[in-house]
């Protein structure tokens, strides 16, 4: 499973109890590879490897491997693991699932980084007792200061950060334009920027969080027609308020258009990568 800790599961063992300490927690070890200049940080191509890292417990031997105090001692930027939205979200996912709590990585598009954009994005879930709340525990001090942000990120409303299927829905009711939902630097958006990142967040929701550019089966390409009456289908299950159903996940195990396989393609690296 991605989001255990596995052997490095006692580094969680003295970590805060609270959203607000645990999520302070990341910023302290982690640096997002397209942020680091907010920090006066410029990370080599070395540096940046780490963004390829998916199980969790890789993750934590990459950050103690380069320095061996606790979690919970905040390391200064530049000596901060490379990473991104997903990494952040991951490490506060497998924290929680350690304390026995219910949580899952989200992939979808926040609308607080650019205006009028629905960015690429990744968020912690987890079940408070009473109801699923978002966190993005991206986000600290210094980018509160960059982005425009007027919420408590650590329960993001429904409407600043988007599941990629609830985006796929509102663009085909007609009140969201497709073509606002991507990443903006690289002028890729629409709808089979939405098509992916709903199979991105589907394998999420069974434990399967996968890299932001990691592709398998019909995931389209900018120019690929995409299959409409399935993604219809597939944001349906991933929507559901029972999400992960039996279906999604008889769908997941069975389907070969969406099933996970034991290698998927790296498109950053340009190579077919084992998961795990």
């Amino acid at each position: 499973m991605l989001t255990s800790p596995g052997r490095n599961a006692g580094l969680f063992d003295a970590l805060p109890q609270d959203i607000e300490g645990l999520t302070a927690v990341g910023h302290g070890l982690l640096i997002h590879e397209h942020l680091a200049h907010f920090y006066d940080v410029e990370l080599s191509e070395q540096d940046r490897e780490t963004v390829h890292i998916r199980p969790v417990e890789e993750l934590l031997s990459a950050i103690v491997g380069e320095d061996d105090r606790p979690l919970g001692v905040a390391r200064s930027p530049g000596e901060r693991t490379a990473a991104n939205c997903r990494h952040f979200t991951v490490l506060l996912v497998s924290i929680l699932q350690s304390r026995g709590i219910s949580a899952r990585a989200r992939c979808g598009f926040g609308s607080y980084f650019t205006e009028g954009s629905h960015e690429d994005h990744w968020v912690c879930e987890y079940w408070n007792g009473s109801r699923w709340v978002l966190v993005d525990s991206q986000i600290d001090d210094v980018q509160k200061e960059k982005f425009p942000i007027d919420f408590d990120v650590t329960d993001v409303p429904r409407d600043k950060f988007l599941t990629a299927g609830t985006a796929w829905q509102l663009c085909r009711a007609g009140e969201k334009d497709p073509d606002t939902f991507g990443l903006s630097f690289l002028n890729e958006t629409g709808y089979w920027w939405i098509a992916g990142n709903m199979m991105r967040d589907a394998a999420a929701l069974l434990g399967t969080p996968l890299l932001p550019w990691d592709a398998w089966g019909i995931m389209p390409e900018p120019a690929d027609p995409v299959d409409m009456a399935f993604f219809d289908h597939l944001a349906t299950l991933t929507e559901h308020p029972g999400a992960p159903t039996d279906e999604l996940k008889r769908l997941l195990a069975h389907d070969e258009r969406i099933r996970v396989p034991a290698k998927v393609l790296n498109t950053a690296r340009h190579r077919e990568e084992a998961i795990a």
